[in-house]
């Protein structure tokens, strides 16, 4: 028996939740002053809204093309560059997204007698397919209390006790290099070459990083 997806009845209703998010929080704006630009006269909105919307829908790009319901303008080659690039700040809009959630929407709602604090978590990253994954390394996993195979995934939050905002995150690497894969990238100047040295800082290095 197949499954009958569900996307056809709540398609337009995900549209309208996530163009009303955009607008309210003046998404727009806040990607412009991460670098975000258009992707070949694709209009960098355009993606970003689609690539948000999939995430609510029960189906990937790849199996709208395939079932022959992927309705956009834009091809392939620029979802895949768009989700490549490393021109956009994309921690930089996180915090500044996370900061206008919580000041224009969640401050009002509580008391400032409340305490608010940031949270700091280390978890687990697993990763299938750890040959093929630049510096994905053995993790000790201290739920299962067994190594496996991904990264450490740090996650700065912000809360009041009673509401959760997560912030930005980045995945750390083991600076060992004989737990983990090389750096394929071979051009030291380039900012994707610094962007992979700075996931083998240790923890507490790193999180000063989150803050600037």
């Amino acid at each position: 028996m197949s499954i009958i997806p569900s996307e056809a009845g709540n398609k337009q209703e995900i549209s309208n939740s996530i163009s009303r998010f955009i607008r309210d929080l003046k998404v727009g704006s806040l990607l412009n002053k991460c670098n975000c630009k258009k992707e070949k006269d694709i209009p960098f909105m355009k993606l970003f809204t689609y690539i948000l919307c999939n995430v609510f829908r029960d189906r990937s790009m790849y199996m709208q093309k395939k079932t022959g319901s992927f309705k956009e303008d834009f091809s392939k080659n620029a979802y895949y560059r768009f989700l490549r690039g490393s021109h956009s700040n994309w921690l930089r809009f996180t915090t500044l997204l996370s900061e206008k959630i919580v000041n224009e929407h969640l401050r009002g709602l509580t008391s400032t007698d409340r305490a608010d604090c940031f949270v700091v978590d280390d978890s687990l990253y697993e990763r299938i397919g750890y040959k093929h994954t630049e510096l994905a390394s053995k993790v000790f996993d201290h739920v299962s209390m067994k190594f496996k195979k991904g990264f450490r995934m740090m996650t700065l939050g912000w809360t009041d006790g009673c509401s959760f905002i997560p912030i930005n995150f980045s995945l750390l690497a083991s600076s060992k290099e004989e737990i983990s894969c090389k750096i394929k990238c071979e051009f030291t100047n380039r900012k994707k070459y610094k962007q992979r040295i700075g996931t083998v800082k240790r923890s507490e290095h790193y999180i000063p990083i989150f803050f600037i």
